[in-house]
């Protein structure tokens, strides 16, 4: 308990001093400690372990190129287990115990509510390389993975275009993610004139594995005559259990097409994709993307990790454009100082894997191409949709009553949620 009570002495001494102590401490060291925050045990590991990897090969690489402000970089890798609580421990012993300049890591939503308050006490620096649900800008994290109007929303015009979807069955993990991006989706797809009794909305909890009851009450939806789809927000490694239901009760693309927002290649590499070909997921990238960028980062992926068969994703690209980024702007700010860098990192651009270049935007957002693909035997995408240009991220919905009338801009407002109509900010604003 004494130890305990010292900790929280020296760190509440840390925050009265100022952040420039934690700064300091990251830049005066031997080496730049860079903090990577990914669940390698649990059942988000199936997902965020490829994530550790590849920070590692991104600081590799950085570092045989000359490191960074003339020293090195050190990965400072920890284990939340899938554990959200632990997800802010860990934050914590990386800001204050290893001084880390960043963070790079979180996957559910529920992970990176669980490190924000920490991260902003401590005025530490995340970039957040997952698809979320909006509704949320923060001045200490970045969000380099999909916003629901570069995801979501487009999904779901797809489907009602190219499929003549009119009944919807919206089916997430149970935590934040899948419930914000549902209630966006419930208001979007009745805006469009889609009635209360075409939409179904079914929760699991993490880890979920018999699905035969909720499928077969999927199906049972689906044949009420109207073109019926599946939006899916689940989570982890409840994914593989999911389809391999889905092929058991023979569903198929052409019968009740599922669109998934969490499975890439990484998660389909552990199926039988066979049964699964023509279901879509939504993305703003596909390893299949033929372009030179993302073939130079497929062969450096596969050399660093000695493995030809590994796949690459969507969230290793958000990671790569992210890292890409904050190294622009550490060296641009010529420190490794919080609030020099964020500053630095707004308006900062960087090549994604799609042949475009990613920029940063004021609400800490990033721009991204929309894409839309369908599952291929070899457990590829095969890219049907893509927008003409990147789209902005938003992070408030214009969908949500409590949120439309806001916006996010940490360099003109100084605020991630100023209200447009009452002129104010109603968060905590930069001084």
């Amino acid at each position: 308990m004494k130890l305990k009570k010292l900790a929280q002495h020296v760190g509440a001494l840390g925050i009265a001093c100022g952040i420039t102590i934690v700064s300091f401490s990251a830049q005066a060291a031997d080496t730049i400690k860079v903090g990577v925050l990914h669940s390698l045990s649990g059942t988000m590991a199936i997902s965020e372990t490829t994530l550790k990897d590849t920070m590692l090969m991104l600081i590799d690489e950085q570092n045989k190129k000359g490191g960074l402000l003339g020293k090195k970089l050190e990965a400072v890798v920890v284990d939340p287990a899938s554990n959200w609580p632990l997800f802010a421990e860990k934050t914590r012993e990386l800001i204050e115990k290893d001084k880390v300049a960043a963070i790079f890591g979180c996957w559910t939503s529920v992970s990176r509510k669980s490190v924000l308050p920490v991260i902003e006490e401590l005025n530490g620096i995340l970039f957040y390389p997952v698809q979320y649900e909006g509704e949320e800008s923060s001045r200490n994290v970045f969000y380099t993975g999909a916003t629901p109007n570069q995801q979501a929303i487009p999904a779901v015009d797809y489907l009602m275009k190219e499929g003549k979807v009119k009944r919807w069955v919206l089916a997430g993990t149970d935590y934040v993610y899948p419930r914000t991006t549902n209630k966006i989706l419930e208001a979007y797809l009745k805006a469009k004139g889609v009635a209360q009794e075409d939409i179904m909305i079914n929760y699991t909890p993490f880890g979920h594995s018999d699905w035969q009851n909720i499928v077969s009450s999927i199906k049972q939806f689906g044949s009420a005559g109207k073109k019926t789809a599946v939006v899916s927000t689940i989570n982890g490694d409840a994914n593989v259990p999911f389809y391999r239901e889905l092929a058991n009760q023979k569903i198929t693309a052409e019968t009740i097409p599922v669109v998934a927002f969490s499975v890439g290649e990484e998660e389909l590499s552990g199926i039988d994709t066979k049964p699964l070909v023509g279901h879509l997921a939504a993305w703003n990238y596909f390893m299949s993307i033929d372009v030179p960028a993302n073939k130079e980062f497929i062969a450096k992926w596969k050399a660093f990790i000695k493995n030809p068969k590994r796949v690459t994703n969507d969230p290793m690209e958000a990671h790569f454009i992210g890292f890409n980024m904050w190294v622009k702007a550490v060296t641009k700010a010529g420190t490794t100082d919080s609030n020099k860098v964020i500053d630095a990192m707004v308006g900062m651009e960087a090549p994604n894997l799609t042949g475009g270049i990613s920029k940063m935007l004021p609400n800490h957002h990033i721009t991204k191409p929309v894409l839309i693909g369908e599952i291929q035997e070899d457990g590829q995408f095969l890219t049907v949709s893509k927008t003409d240009a990147l789209v902005p991220g938003d992070a408030w919905s214009d969908y949500l009553e409590g949120s439309k009338d806001l916006t996010s801009d940490w360099i003109t407002l100084k605020c991630g949620n100023y209200n447009t109509k009452t002129k104010k900010c109603l968060g905590a604003a930069t001084k």
